[in-house]
């Protein structure tokens, strides 16, 4: 159910959420991952008779599906319905990244992951660094490679569908944000005080 009550930067901050989730889950950083890893030596296939499943040449065991079910085993533990959809993202996102491995081979998909690192790791910089005036959080990489991309499907989930993890969460959060730039702003003006 999509809200009308939407302001305009708010409806920007959700199109360019969007555009950062469509890569695949804060997407260059984890498809690129999955992406460079799937040349790893697999270690097995799926035991299951050729034709199980849809793309099923693609269901390789390799480091690539390992990272996949720790980010989506993590993301159920955080929140069983969004994180059953983030979970599954993961999974489309390893069987993606062996599908693209198989068909460009290394050779040509490292130039692929260093043009999608260019592409979309250099707006979030200059979105940091110019019109927020704060650097890309460094200090808790969990924060910037797991929990980032969640943020980002709870808000698009959020704003789209109406979706809480629990009532009231969208009010908690807003209060809590409030509370958070009061605070700064107050700093703010003792500083230059």
């Amino acid at each position: 159910m999509w809200r009308n009550n939407l302001h305009s930067t708010e409806l920007i901050t959700v199109i360019l959420s969007i555009f950062s989730f469509i890569p695949s889950l804060r997407g260059q950083f984890f498809f690129s991952f999955l992406l460079l890893t799937a040349f790893i030596p697999a270690l097995g296939l799926l035991p299951f008779p050729p034709g199980t499943f849809p793309f099923q040449e693609y269901m390789i065991l390799n480091l690539s599906f390992v990272v996949a079910v720790v980010y989506a085993f993590v993301y159920i533990m955080l929140d069983k319905k969004a994180g059953t959809l983030a979970g599954a993202l993961c999974l489309l996102c390893w069987v993606g990244s062996n599908a693209l491995a198989q068909s460009l081979g290394f050779s040509l998909a490292w130039k692929v992951v260093l043009v999608s690192e260019l592409i979309f790791v250099t707006p979030a910089v200059i979105g940091h660094g110019v019109f927020e005036r704060t650097a890309v959080v460094l200090d808790n990489l969990i924060e910037v490679f797991v929990m980032e991309q969640f943020f980002v499907l709870l808000e698009v989930l959020q704003n789209f569908f109406g979706y809480e993890p629990y009532p009231g969460f969208q009010k908690a959060v807003q209060a809590r944000v409030q509370a958070d730039i009061k605070e700064w702003t107050v700093k703010k003006q003792e500083k230059s005080a």
